[in-house]
């Protein structure tokens, strides 16, 4: 017994002292970060840095290890990072800007509000230099943007043009002997292809090919300005594979040279006026988002920017979705406060569940009632991302924004066979009619369950289509000419009336201020970002730890399917209005 009770009160001190010491490693790491953001200093003669490799995700990205580890740069919002290169351009300790171009991690759509920023930049006449060591072609797009483009000599570099590939599960479902079981509306609609087709459709094919050639020739486009090439000289390029290394890039004017690192820095100490041998003052975003202020007002004017990025999903949900039961509050909460003149509802989303996307809409139009709401497209704001969309008083995308997509699917797989078959497994049971275990998927649908769920696409569909019309103002025929899941550019999409101008999220903003009468005001982000502590005790930041362990282990490719896939938990038995396509962009 006395051992017992040894073992026992030396098992709760310890638990006591580990209790003890963690309160005070999470205050710690809290109280350091909140003074990492004090008095900040860049210095005389600073460069920028920035960094292609990291990605700008649509609100600000905190490091909660950032304080232990000594590593405090957390990551700038998109908005934050283009905010940032414009006040850059009147800063007189920023001497320019240096781009790590190597590989692009942003969307296009982010790539074109970045790039837009460097161009508005070199307007102060201040320096913009690109270099690389392995160049992809979205980093070189904007890059290209650049007074200089370097790349190391026996690196890479790539120029082939734009392709899309998609995976196909037919082929293993029949092995599996599981059956679909797919309903949609929309012959564009493609969510639902790889699941009943080895190939791509010729509808798919064709809307592929167009949106496809439209972020081909807008890229083509700017780099030929930024230049000073042709669009089809640089086409050419790419079909003859006549570039293969960094020397041909530069034999066709795609860079400046081939130099090594040292020979760039070198250049970059002449510009600033520095000795050989002095050390360039480089400074991230991060920290120069930290010594310096943006955008400061003391108005009580409020405009509420509320970010709605990824999966539309219904109830509550983690960082990461719009959930409707956060975004339908947050919507309310932006309309009932009266400090809060104007919305901008910034969409990045390739939509998901039909249900939350309509809480959601329904919102938007009670907000729209009591306050001008204007709508900012990203990278991808389709399907129900349009859904939420159309509604508001005017519409910005980016011109490579993906959207449109107005259509709806609903899969139930049917696992009878592949569980006999493979498993040996069989089920049996009671039910009080003949519609009680409809969503089962130990059995087939019949023929009346089927005409049900077609139905109920149908019907969703339509509604769709209704919504579309009525925040557009354009007739619902037009509509379905323009719907049937069909995606589009945001260039296209403005041509058609589902856009109502190209521009990025600066822009929205201004729009909602001119609308709402305001002259001086605040703008303020919604969901508010959680900060450290808040991240370490909701259990976010540990998982954004595996995450990323999980991810550098398996390879990115590898990670982007496993994330696919975990998209079908919110997919089966549920209509959804959801982007027509997994893809991955080359």
């Amino acid at each position: 017994m006395r051992g017992f009770l040894k073992t026992f009160f030396a098992s709760l001190l310890a638990l006591i002292i580990f209790t003890v010491l963690g309160v005070f490693i999470i205050i710690g790491i809290g109280v350091s970060a909140a003074s990492s953001t004090k008095d900040v200093a860049i210095g005389d003669k600073a460069v920028l840095v920035l960094d292609l490799s990291v990605p700008f995700a649509e609100q600000h990205v905190e490091n909660p290890f950032g304080a232990l580890s000594g590593d405090a740069d957390d990551i700038p919002s998109l908005h934050e990072a283009v905010k940032l290169i414009e006040h850059a351009a009147t800063d007189s300790k920023v001497s320019g800007i240096y781009i790590k171009m190597n590989m692009n991690t942003n969307g296009y759509a982010a790539t074109e509000e970045l790039r837009t920023a460097l161009l508005k930049f070199r307007k102060s006449k201040k320096f913009v230099i690109a270099y690389g060591e392995t160049v992809f072609q979205t980093a070189y797009y904007l890059a290209s943007a650049a007074e200089h483009v370097y790349v190391q000599p026996k690196g890479l570099f790539e120029w082939g043009g734009l392709s899309v590939e998609y995976t196909f599960y037919k082929g293993l479902l029949d092995k599996l002997e599981i059956e679909p079981q797919i309903f949609y509306a929309g012959k564009f609609k493609s969510f639902t292809e790889p699941f009943r087709a080895t190939a791509m459709t010729d509808a798919n094919k064709l809307q592929t090919m167009v949106w496809l050639g439209d972020l081909y020739n807008q890229m083509l486009a700017k780099i030929a300005d930024g230049r000073k090439l042709d669009t089809a000289q640089l086409r050419n390029l790419a079909n003859t594979g006549a570039i293969q290394t960094p020397a041909d890039a530069a034999k066709y004017k795609l860079i400046d040279a081939v130099k090594y690192d040292d020979d760039v820095k070198g250049e970059i100490l002449k510009k600033i006026g520095a000795k050989a041998t002095d050390k360039i003052n480089f400074v991230t975003l991060s920290k120069y988002g930290q010594a310096v202020t943006v955008d400061a007002s003391s108005s009580d004017h409020k405009i509420a920017v509320i970010y709605a990025n990824g999966d539309i999903i219904d109830g509550k949900g983690a960082d990461g979705v719009v959930a409707s039961d956060e975004f339908k509050n947050l919507l309310r909460k932006a309309r009932l406060d009266k400090n809060v003149k104007a919305i901008v509802l910034r969409v990045n989303s390739p939509g998901g569940s039909v249900i939350a996307s309509d809480v959601i809409w329904h919102e938007v139009v009670l907000a729209k009632k009591e306050k001008p709401v204007v709508v900012s497209m990203g990278d991808v704001a389709a399907s129900g991302g349009y859904y939420i969309s159309c509604a508001a008083d005017s519409i910005f995308a980016n011109k490579s924004t993906i959207t449109g997509s107005i259509g709806v699917f609903t899969i139930i797989p049917n696992a009878q066979s592949f569980m006999k078959n493979k498993l040996g497994v069989t089920f049996d049971g009671i039910k009080t009619g003949p519609y009680a275990d409809m969503f089962t998927i130990t059995r087939p649908l019949s023929t009346a369950e089927k005409g049900f769920l077609q139905r109920s696409v149908d019907t969703i569909y339509y509604n769709f289509k209704e919504r579309v019309a009525t925040g557009r103002k354009l007739d619902i025929n037009y509509v379905d000419s323009i719907a049937q899941g069909r995606v589009w550019t945001g260039e296209r999409a403005v041509q058609i009336g589902l856009v109502d101008k190209i521009g990025d999220l600066n822009d929205a903003i201004s729009c909602a201020a001119r609308m709402a009468k305001l002259s001086d005001y605040k703008v303020r982000n919604y969901p508010e970002p959680k900060n450290v502590l808040e991240q370490i005790l909701s259990g976010q930041a540990v998982k954004d730890v595996k995450a990323n362990a999980v991810k550098q282990e398996i390879g990115a490719e590898n990670y982007f399917a496993i994330q696919q896939l975990q998209q079908f938990k919110y997919v089966v038995g549920m209509p959804q209005a959801r982007l027509p396509f997994v893809f991955k962009l080359n």
